[in-house]
């Protein structure tokens, strides 16, 4: 039988090229979970990626195989202070640079760029990837221009590309493949491969920091109707430890320690859950695909700039009275005379909200569809 022929390629799509990408571990792990997510969305799309990381030990079990190489279209480089010798002359020079979140690529790519550059070679496109954000600045800032200032690449331009919830902002990460995948996910089945029981009660996820909230909330549920909670490793697995050390009693809320998540999985157990508490950016954005009720740990700022920022992001999924009470409490915004914990049956009502959202945003282009084509327009 005669192979079938390469389709041709199509007049307007994004040229393949090849991306360094910039990842400085900062805490936490949520910047290796967004770059991982980046990166793989690119590759499937045919792009040739280099993930620059100087932690890059955690994706060992985010995403098994990726420091072996077997994740096709995406190699890992470590990221060592200084860059090791020879590193960089045996790689051919990207055509896209991604400097996630203002790491700053290493002193010594960029001097040597600039000395390719000096011998005739082309500056990189460079992007600065900016942190999410519903604030107003995001819409002004999106797309901008700077030129460096100062170092060995001086002169050479670099653009501002801020994730966002709006068709004014760079949208978020989405995955192609995501509605089927979502679409042909069984949550029981899920579930029993993990140990966990396929019950009919309320479910909800825990992933957080230490909210000050957490022992009050989690026995004002177990006052609730029976439900089940999944605790993941980490954070909030010894936040929950220490509040059992101090005697709490969860009642009816049954506990389920959970072990490392792969990404994927990740994204399984917020499909499973009818409630998922999330922090930071990255299960933020998978916590709104799910299209479940979810409550936001924001990343706290000694200078209390996260308080505009999560009334933002509250205003934007148009959040009723509840749930915006909730997140106060839960972030240690505000604090109540009453019980923290609204009951399964308010939390329910939220649904109606977070789908709303979810389909606002399905309408908008995902992250990389947008930076493929400003990379295009740039170029």
């Amino acid at each position: 039988m005669m192979p079938m022929p390469a389709a041709a390629p199509r007049s307007d799509a994004p040229p393949l090229l090849t991306w360094d990408v910039f990842c400085h571990v900062v805490d936490n792990l949520g910047d290796i979970g967004v770059c991982w997510r980046f990166c793989a969305d690119l590759a499937t799309r045919g792009q040739t990626v280099r993930l620059w990381i100087d932690e890059p030990g955690a994706l060992r079990w985010m995403v098994p195989g990726a420091l072996e190489g077997r994740m096709a279209g995406v190699s890992v480089l470590h990221w060592t202070e200084p860059l090791a010798s020879g590193l960089l002359a045996a790689l051919a020079p990207a055509d896209v640079w991604i400097e996630t979140f203002g790491c700053h690529p290493p002193p010594e790519a960029l001097a040597h760029r600039a000395a390719t550059i000096a011998a005739g070679g082309r500056a990189p496109t460079w992007v600065n990837l900016e942190y999410m954000s519903a604030e107003p600045y995001v819409e002004r800032s999106h797309g901008l221009p700077s030129l460096v200032s100062t170092g060995p690449m001086r002169g050479v331009g670099k653009w501002f590309f801020y994730p966002g919830f709006t068709p004014a902002t760079g949208g978020l990460l989405r995955e192609q493949d995501l509605p089927a995948r979502q679409t042909a996910f069984d949550t029981k089945a899920w579930l029993q491969s993990q140990g966990l029981p396929p019950t009919d009660r309320p479910r909800a996820s825990l992933f957080c920091y230490e909210p000050a909230v957490l022992p009050a909330v989690l026995q004002q549920a177990g006052d609730d109707v029976a439900s089940d909670w999944l605790v993941t490793a980490g954070r909030a697995g010894d936040a929950v430890s220490a509040a059992l050390a101090q005697g709490l009693d969860t009642g009816h809320a049954t506990l389920h320690r959970l072990p490392r998540l792969t990404q994927r999985d990740y994204d399984h157990l917020l499909w499973s859950c009818t409630l998922n508490f999330v922090r930071g950016e990255d299960s933020l954005v998978r916590a709104l695909w799910a299209g479940q009720p979810f409550v936001w740990h924001i990343y706290p700022q000694h200078d209390d700039a996260h308080h505009a920022k999560l009334d933002a992001f509250l205003d934007w999924l148009q959040a009723p009275p509840s749930l915006r009470a909730f997140h106060r409490a839960w972030n240690s915004i505000a604090t109540t005379d009453g019980p923290v914990w609204p009951g399964w049956a308010v939390v329910d009502s939220w649904r109606t909200c977070v789908q709303a959202a979810r389909q606002r945003l399905l309408v908008q282009p995902d992250l990389v569809t947008q930076l493929l084509e400003f990379i295009t327009k740039k170029r």
